[in-house]
């Protein structure tokens, strides 16, 4: 079997080599040339599989190591009769992960506090649904809105506001949808040119959905008008050419990498190994943890109590600040451009682990914490 495979794919080779032979190429390189003899085709969200990429090749599979698919034609894979498998939920705690350092980075530059806001949650799927639990947890006041769930009435604790509601009512507004383009439920710029007008003075707005999600143009026109929000982005229209002058006007500025945690793109790969393991009839070559390393540090001890947000910060940034792909996404665009210098952040991503690979030993004073670290991710321990 021939396998064509994103570069940026990690544990490539020990997940899939031995199906057979492995080309690795950067994703947005990956073209019909390449896949006009492959057997097998895995990919991340950059590489657009569809008939154009397929040509007259005998690809029989295809995996995307990624929660969305929105990069996939699907009609032409069941044309083509091709399996698919993707990775959902692979990387939401990293997401989650990045929106709560991202919330505390804000609130301690602009000297506002996480725990007495409220925030709104768009979409309550894999990465919704665990941001609510956490915040939940830490004891925010959370509104949700998610129109499909609520039509459905699944079976859910999470009780359903409309989206003029959480505009209404929240302080904090987090997109985490997928891009729906028609249809009642669609989600192309669901914050249009209105919406975006009637966010209250104060308000902050993150999208680490999709970018297409929000009107760009618009949130420019408020930020660089009244200037009275804050925006966190970590996705963007025409990535990798996004608008730099919208990103010189947000607070936080990152390269669609909310989700690029070691253990989130490796959970991907090894459900992506499994998918293609029954798809050739074979048993599943290992267990996740076969394949996750060590994290580099694994605990920390607190000794004494501190301010609840401010011990969230100490640890979390122990474990990832989100400040470095803000302050890197900004190097790379001014020495190299804005396209060039997107795909560098994401191609060059160093080594970043989830908040559950850390321990925090808790003693004195300190065991007061217990709860919010739990709440927040962590693993804790009271110290002995």
């Amino acid at each position: 079997m021939k396998l064509i495979v994103d570069a940026n794919i990690p544990a490539a080779e020990r997940c899939f080599g031995e199906f057979g032979t492995l080309t690795r190429l950067p994703g947005r390189e990956i073209g019909a040339e390449h896949v006009k003899d492959a057997d097998a085709l895995i990919v991340r969200s950059i590489t657009q599989v569809n008939d154009t990429l397929l040509g007259e090749s005998p690809v029989r599979f295809v995996g995307t190591c990624t929660i969305g698919t929105d990069h996939i034609d699907h009609a032409a894979l069941a044309r083509r009769n091709i399996a698919f498998a993707s990775a959902p939920g692979c990387n939401a705690e990293a997401v989650v992960d990045y929106v709560l350092s991202s919330l505390l980075t804000l609130a301690e530059r602009d000297g506002w506090s996480l725990l007495a806001r409220t925030v709104g949650v768009v979409g309550a799927g894999n990465v919704g649904s665990r941001l609510l639990a956490r915040l939940q947890a830490l004891g925010v006041k959370t509104l949700a809105c998610d129109p499909p769930r609520a039509e459905a009435q699944e079976k859910s604790e999470q009780d359903f506001a409309s989206l003029d509601e959480l505009i209404e009512r929240c302080d904090v507004l987090c997109l985490h949808t997928p891009l729906v383009t028609e249809g009642p439920h669609a989600t192309y710029q669901l914050l249009d040119a209105q919406r975006i007008s009637e966010l209250a003075p104060g308000t902050v707005l993150l999208n680490a959905g999709r970018g297409d999600c929000i009107d760009e143009m618009a949130l420019r026109g408020r930020l660089a008008g009244k200037g009275d929000i804050s925006a966190v982005l970590d996705v963007w229209e025409n990535e990798p050419g996004i608008d730099a002058s919208l990103r010189d006007l947000v607070a936080l500025a990152t390269p669609h990498i909310a989700g690029h945690s070691l253990d989130g793109k490796l959970r991907g790969t090894w459900m992506i190994q499994q998918a293609l393991a029954k798809h050739c009839g074979q048993e599943a070559p290992e267990a996740f943890a076969d394949i996750c390393p060590s994290p580099a540090l694994a605990s920390l001890h607190l000794q004494k109590t501190l301010p609840v947000e401010d011990a969230l910060r100490l640890c979390m940034r122990a474990v990832y600040d989100v400040r470095r792909d803000h302050d890197s996404l900004e190097r790379q665009v001014h020495q190299q451009g804005v396209r060039k210098g997107f795909d560098t952040c994401r191609a060059d991503y160093p080594l970043r682990r989830e908040f559950a690979t850390l321990t925090v030993k808790l003693s004195g004073s300190a065991v007061e914490l217990e709860v919010p670290l739990k709440a927040a991710g962590f693993g804790v321990q009271r110290a002995e």
